[in-house]
């Protein structure tokens, strides 16, 4: 911190730190999103293959409002980052109900 007098400070930043683009890339996240499901595929389904990875807290597959049909996609929560970690390399791209499902980190809500 450097001090200009007058009540002003300004914080000064090392040069020796690493910049944000140095920083290694970390998704702090226990929920994935599943794409790409058969529209016959369900939460059972989605638990018995993603529970082979870890413990699971909740698993929703996304549905129509009107139609009560999938949409294709669905949620994944573990109780652990290692868990869904293991579980998006092991299950992404993998055959499910005749689809290639595509898994990855869940995006936050803003």
């Amino acid at each position: 911190m450097i001090w200009l007098g007058r009540g002003r400070q300004y914080l000064y930043l090392s040069p020796r730190l690493p910049s944000a683009t140095q920083l290694p890339i970390r998704h702090l996240s226990t929920k994935l999103f599943v794409g790409g499901l058969s529209y016959d595929t369900n939460e059972t389904v989605l638990k018995d293959v993603f529970g082979l990875h870890g413990e699971i807290i909740e698993v929703k597959v996304m549905c129509d409002t009107v139609s009560g049909k999938s949409k294709g996609y669905g949620f994944v929560q573990f109780v652990s980052e290692d868990a869904a970690s293991r579980a998006l390399k092991g299950v992404d791209g993998q055959l499910l109900d005749g689809r290639n499902i595509r898994v990855e980190y869940a995006n936050k809500q803003i």
